[in-house]
Order: structure tokens, then C-alpha cells, then sequence
């Protein structure tokens, strides 16, 4: 880093503070705290909420797997494609959660279940949240430190816990400034400035190799585990089909389970521009996704091939000198970038870290922060607080919840990939919560009884499997192989079974980690979860005879509505542009459609091929040149549309919040009515 790069980096900073310093003023009432007075366009939704949920702890995550798994994980991944296309087009969840008008998902539990469903849905989501986000600030900082190739300390302080403690404050600032609408004008800021510093590293890597070069290495991964042909792939450790295949069906049942960024749920001006912000988010990410494709690839190649003896030398030398095999995956592509940036370059990198994980952290403590306020403190005490009162303890609330993060980044321990480790503290509370949310919104049958069962068994299991983590090579392994050793070479004999039956299972009883990956017990979690929901809400109903809950007074539709009421369209037609759309909109619609449609037509009859023939590791590398030229293309001319749109929204955003009216009473305080 020269003193260019700082001066960029300061820059930078400088005028995001600005932005933020000046959106304090626009903060009169809860509302406004949590949702920002429920005023925002779908581009700066769509753009804001990217940035909150791509934080340098999803990049170094996101580099790691590709480290390790190539192009291929791109295209398992693309077995995404039918089932966001269907989540965007039709509003699958986002549309109904909106018409709730809930503030947070455990008010619309209340309003759904009860108030006690309410209470320990929040404190479990509070629980599982801050767990699965107290790495993010170790993650953090351990990136900016090991990118910048700082000293180890300073003034005799640990330089890497002074770069954490930095960071977690200057996100908790943002925060305190002025809530949601502070958060999501830094977001907006962050996520524009991240995409145009994307496009920028992309086109530097693009002409850095030549193609060929890059192809010739990858084709040296051994032949199971090739970094080019994803049909190929049965011994890539943890990141293989069965990998994405439940990350699929993750995403469908815990679609906005997850309440890192819940502020961004309720923020739009309608359900329409909440749906619209949805049916848009695909492109907004576009260059992020080549990027964190292309560049750990890069870095995988530069570490091996001979003509980079130099890098890989040096990249090794610092990694000696890091603890912890999962620590210095984590740190290999970031080490590699170190040693290649030009300057100019390295200063805007350094600032896309920070800038990553500042609006990611930012949005993580004012959802857990106000988590814990909305839907565990305010449900109990059983009245509104005044408006005074509540913004405080949000503020307190926040506050103890960066605390907590920095403390839990210095004393915690990473045995396992990122994702897995998100995965599994995540499925505390996803695990149960995706069956309240689906069958809460569509299933008039879902009940109190399977709501209770469902969080319960899901939370218990999860958190089951991340203590066994966490035990099994210090403590439970070697008890079990001192005592009783038929255990594991048994269980190992069935794995071996099962592995040589299924190939891309990849349980194994070492004595390094626990025998099954986090990610397949995140899939077992929501089987279980799922299975107790729908058992015992029909167990319920036909016991105690229970009419079916009224879904027309929670989504304010029918006799309770209290204005034109949007156009209903049964079946499979409900995926079609109604007359909410706008012509702009049907072009939107239809674009994302034809969009995801044809990469769902390459992923059909690629893999068809691919099952029928054998097919070449070049046939691929041509395939994988071709992709990046094309979506790189296409993410440019978006972050440029997104761009124009987003500030257009963000100046609708400031006119609103200085003219509108506010509804003191509008703090997420539900009063049950007597039914009719």
C-alpha cells in the first residue's frame, strides 16, 4: 500500500461519513429507525440491500470455495436459476410479508401465531444471529490486515485487534446516526462504489492472463476434482453438486427467513417495489459474482504456475505464519491479490474491503439490535414504549450487540469452511422458521402447536450439530477412540457404504472434524422442522377441532382491506405481470424471464450432454471464456442502469422523509382483537 492507495481510501470514507452525518436529521420516529418510514424505491432497495448482504466475510467465503472448486461451482449453482426466476417473478414470500405490514418476521409471527411464538422465534433469531455474525469482524479485519500487509502490532497493541475494533465502530456510527435510513443511504453509497471497483478488477484480470495459459493450468487438478469440468467433480472437498443441490432447497423454505437484513424487508414503498427490487437483484450482482469467480481462479493459477515461483513463494511464506488450516484458506487469495495490484488498484480494493464489510456489519447490527428490542423486550412488557424511550433502547441494543461480535471474533475458534460455519449457527434459527414463514403466509391449517414444535426441533437439533463441531477433534474424537474405537471404524464402514453408492457424498469419520458437514445438517434440520410443522398443526386441528386461521385479515385483503385491492390471479398465472406493472415493469419482467430462461435452457442441456457423452475439459474452458465475456458485458451496462436509478430513488427517499407525515403508534407493538 503506498500513500496513494490511503489517500483513495480515505477519500472514500470521507464521503460516505458525509452522507451519513447528513441523514441524521431525517430520524423523527421508530418508523424511521426500522424501515425508514417504509419509503423506498425498488433500485435503492435493490442496490443497498446487495451491498448489506455482500460483506467481506461473503467475499473471503466466496473466494475459498472457488479456491478450491474452480468454475464448476459456478455451474452447480446455476441449479439456482428455476428457482429464483420463480421466487422473483411470482413474489414468492416478499410479497405477502409485505401486506402484513410487520415491522420485523416475530411481529408477523404474533400476528400469526402468538404472542409466545413471537417472543422465542425473537430470541432465538437474536441468539442464532449474533452467533453466525461474531466471526464477521475477525474475518474482517484479518482480510484488511493480510491484503495490506500490516505489522503484527502497534504500540505494542495487537494491529489486527485494533483493525477489528475500528471497523466494528465505524459500523456501529453508522448505525447510531440514524437507523435504517442511515444504513441504507451508506449502503446505496458502498454497493455503487463496490460494483464500479468490480468492474475495474475484472478487467484488469481479464487482460492480465492470456486464456490459454489459465486453461492449461486448471486442466493439472487431478481428474476427480477438476477445476473446469463440473461432471467432474466427486472429490472436491465439500463444495461438489450435493453442495448447491441443498443450498437449492435451503433457499426456497428459508427464503427471507434469515433477519441479517430484515430493516431492508419492510423498507419499500409497496409490496410491488418490494417484488420489483426482487425480480431486479439478479443483475444487480452480475459483476460481483464474476468477479469473486474469476479471481480466486486467477489466484489459483498464479499459485500454480511456474512462471509465478515468485507470488506463490511469498504467498506461502506469510500463510506459515497464520494459525489454523482454516484461517490460511481463508487468507490465499487475498495474499495472492497483495502481490499482484498495481498501485491505484490496491488502494481501491482496500477500500472495497472496508466498504464490504462496514455496509454489511452496519446492516447486521441494526437488524439484531432491533431484533431483540422489537420482538423479545417490547412482546413482554406488553405495551408501547414512547417514542423517546424505544429509539434508546434500539440504540443500547445495538450497542450491545457490537460488543458482543468483537469479543466473540477475538475468542472464537474456525475449524471448518465459511459457509459451513454460517450454515449450521444460521439453521438455529432457519431451521424452524422457514415453516412459519411459508406455511404462516399459504397455509390456513398451519398452526400455534406446529409453529412451537417446529422452532423447537430445529433450533435443539442445529445447535446440536454446531457443539459437535466444535468438540469432536479435541474432545469427542479421542474419547471415542480411546474407549470405544468399534464406534468409529463402524460408523466409518457405513460411510464407505454409502459413499461408494452415492458418489458426491462425502462423510468421513477423521479425527480433523466431525464426519458430516454442516451443510448436510442444515438440509436434516429443515426435514425435521418441516416434518414436525405439518404433522402437529394436523394433529392440532383435527384434536382440538380448529378453524382455519383467517389470511385475509393478516394480509389486509377482502372486507379488511383498506384501499383498492391488488388484482388476484389463481395458479400458475399468478407469476404473470398484473396490472400492477407498468409498461417498464413488463419490460423488467419479461427481460429477467428471457434471462433466466436461457441460462436455464444451457443448464438443462448441458447437463443432458454431459450425461449422454463425454465431453472435454476444453469444450468447457471455451464454455467458461465465453460466459465471462458475456456476463461481464452485460454487469456493466446494469451497474450503470442501477446506478442512474438508485440516486433517482435516493432523492425520492430524502423528499419523502422530510414531508411525510408519521404514525406515532406505527412501532411494531401488535394489539390482539377479539375475533368476530
Amino acid at each position: 500500500m503506498t500513500w496513494i492507495d490511503w489517500i483513495l481510501v480515505a477519500l472514500f470514507l470521507a464521503v460516505v461519513a458525509g452522507a451519513v452525518i447528513k441523514t441524521q436529521s431525517y430520524v423523527t420516529s421508530v418508523t424511521d429507525f426500522l424501515a425508514a418510514n417504509r419509503s423506498a424505491g425498488r433500485y435503492l432497495l435493490c442496490v443497498a440491500d446487495g451491498m448489506a448482504g455482500f460483506g467481506a466475510i461473503t467475499m473471503v467465503a466466496l473466494f475459498e470455495m472457488y479456491y478450491n472448486a474452480g468454475f464448476t461451482g459456478n455451474w452447480w449453482g446455476q441449479m439456482m436459476a428455476p428457482v429464483s426466476l420463480l421466487i422473483a417473478l411470482s413474489g414468492w414470500v416478499v410479497y405477502r410479508y409485505r401486506e402484513t405490514r410487520a415491522l420485523t418476521l416475530a411481529q408477523f409471527f404474533e400476528q400469526r401465531y402468538s404472542r409466545g411464538v413471537r417472543i422465542f422465534a425473537g430470541l432465538l433469531a437474536w441468539v442464532s444471529g449474533v452467533v453466525n455474525f461474531g466471526i464477521f469482524p475477525a474475518v474482517g479485519a484479518r482480510f484488511l490486515t493480510t491484503f495490506c500487509h500490516m505489522p503484527e502490532t502497534f504500540l505494542g497493541v495487537s494491529t489486527y485487534t485494533l483493525v477489528m475494533f475500528a471497523l466494528v465502530l465505524a459500523a456501529l456510527l453508522m448505525v447510531m446516526a440514524g437507523g435504517q435510513v442511515s444504513v441504507m443511504v451508506a449502503d446505496f453509497l458502498q454497493g455503487v462504489f463496490t460494483n464500479l471497483v468490480m468492474v475495474l478488477l475484472l478487467g484488469y484480470f481479464l487482460f492480465l492472463f492470456d486464456w490459454d495459459t489459465l486453461v492449461d493450468v486448471l486442466k493439472g487438478a487431478p481428474d476427480d476434482a477438476s477445476m473446469l469440468h463440473p461432471f467432474k467433480t466427486q472429490a472436491v472437498e465439500g463444495f461438489n453438486f450435493f453442495y448447491f443441490l441443498i443450498g437449492s432447497v435451503g433457499a426456497v423454505y428459508g427464503f427471507r427467513a434469515w433477519q441479517g437484513n430484515q430493516g431492508y424487508y419492510c423498507a419499500a414503498r409497496n409490496p410491488h417495489e418490494a417484488k420489483m427490487a426482487g425480480i431486479l437483484g439478479e443483475w444487480r450482482g452480475l459483476v460481483l459474482g464474476m468477479v469473486v469467480l474469476f479471481v480466486p481462479v486467477s489466484c489459483y493459477v498464479i499459485m500454480h504456475h511456474p512462471g509465478h515461483t515468485d507470488v506463490a513463494a511469498a504467498v506461502e511464506g506469510y500463510l506459515k505464519g497464520i494459525e489454523g488450516g482454516a484461517v490460511q484458506n481463508q487468507m490465499r487469495v487475498p495474499l495472492v491479490l497483495a502481490e499482484i495490484l498495481p498501485v491505484g488498484l490496491m488502494g481501491l480494493f482496500a477500500a472495497l474491503i472496508i466498504s464490504s464489510f462496514v455496509g454489511n456489519c452496519n446492516t447486521y447490527l441494526h437488524s439484531w439490535g432491533s431484533i431483540f428490542v422489537q420482538d423479545v423486550l417490547l412482546p413482554i412488557r406488553g405495551k408501547p414504549f414512547s417514542q423517546r424511550t424505544h429509539l434508546w433502547l434500539l440504540r443500547g441494543s445495538i450497542i450491545f450487540v457490537a460488543v458482543f461480535v468483537f469479543l466473540f471474533s477475538l475468542l472464537f475458534r474456525q475449524t471448518e469452511f465459511i459457509f459451513f460455519f454460517l450454515s449450521i449457527t444460521g439453521a438455529i434459527y432457519i431451521g424452524g422458521a422457514g415453516s412459519l414463514i411459508i406455511g404462516g403466509l399459504y397455509w390456513r391449517r398451519g398452526s400455534t402447536l406446529g409453529a412451537w414444535s417446529a422452532l423447537l426441533f430445529g433450533s435443539a437439533f442445529a445447535a446440536m450439530s454446531l457443539v459437535m463441531q466444535q468438540v469432536w477433534p479435541d474432545w469427542l474424537h479421542p474419547m471415542l477412540a480411546s474407549h470405544a474405537p468399534h464406534v468409529l471404524t463402524g460408523t466409518e464402514s457405513v460411510f464407505a457404504a454409502v459413499r461408494a453408492t452415492i458418489p458426491g457424498i462425502d462423510w468421513r469419520v477423521t479425527p480433523e472434524k466431525f464426519p458430516i458437514s454442516s451443510q448436510w445438517m442444515f438440509f436434516f434440520t429443515m426435514a425435521l422442522s418441516m416434518g414436525a410443522y405439518v404433522g402437529l398443526s394436523l394433529l392440532e386441528g383435527a384434536v382440538m377441532k380448529r378453524k382455519p386461521f383467517d389470511l385475509d385479515r393478516l394480509l389486509h385483503r377482502g372486507k379488511y382491506a383498506d384501499g383498492p385491492a391488488p388484482e388476484r390471479v389463481p395458479g400458475w398465472k399468478s407469476i404473470l405481470p398484473t396490472s400492477e406493472f407498468t409498461g417498464g415493469d413488463r419490460v423488467i419482467y419479461w427481460g429477467k424471464f428471457g434471462w433466466s430462461m436461457t441460462w436455464l435452457l444451457v443448464f438443462v442441456v448441458g447437463t443432458v450432454i454431459n450425461l449422454m457423452t463425454e465431453v472435454s475439459e476444453d469444450s468447457w474452458a471455451a464454455y467458461w471464456r465465453f460466459y465471462l465475456l458475456l456476463v461481464g458485458v452485460v454487469g456493466t451496462l446494469t451497474t450503470v442502469w442501477f446506478l442512474i436509478g438508485g440516486i433517482i430513488d435516493l432523492r425520492a427517499l430524502m423528499r419523502d422523509l422530510r414531508t411525510q407525515a408519521r404514525e406515532t403508534t406505527d412501532d411494531g407493538f401488535v394489539v390482539h382483537e377479539k375475533p368476530e
